[in-house]
């Protein structure tokens, strides 16, 4: 499995390309929301995949602290193959990606209800109540980086 890490303007089409048709797959097609996910912010935002012979296995997109959000957040987190470790990993690697490229002390995400646990595992605590994003129960999560 390769790690691959590319800000937006060393993304290729073809892999521009792969990455929306899997986002679309997943958080459009498979959970029946209609949302836009293009929303202005992968411009600015490091995009973390794992891909094998296959195609893209696992994906996530790192931002920097914003207007929005006062410290780094990742979010779109997709891991094709589930319960075989592909989302663990793909989100330790936006948490280096996240202290090596922006700093960060912080880390938010707003995590769909039912993957709570996955982010847990990965050291991140509940911080809002649950609140419905586009017709999904989803809260906000936040890691503090102690070392």
């Amino acid at each position: 499995m390769e790690l691959i890490r590319k800000r937006f303007a060393e993304l290729t089409a073809d892999e521009l390309y792969e990455i929306l048709r899997l986002r679309a797959a997943v958080f459009v097609v498979e959970q029946s929301c209609a949302y836009q996910d293009i929303d202005g912010r992968d411009r600015g935002a490091l995009h973390i995949w794992l891909r094998d012979a296959d195609g893209i296995q696992a994906y996530l997109r790192v931002m920097n602290s914003d207007d929005t959000h006062p410290c780094p957040t990742i979010g779109r987190v997709i891991a094709v193959k589930r319960r075989c470790g592909l989302g663990t990993r793909i989100v330790h690697e936006g948490i280096a990606a996240a202290r090596e490229c922006f700093g960060a002390e912080r880390i938010y995400l707003e995590a769909q209800v039912y993957a709570k646990e996955l982010y847990e595992k990965c050291g991140f605590t509940q911080v809002t109540e649950p609140f419905d994003e586009d017709g999904i129960p989803h809260i906000g999560m936040e890691l503090i980086i102690t070392d």
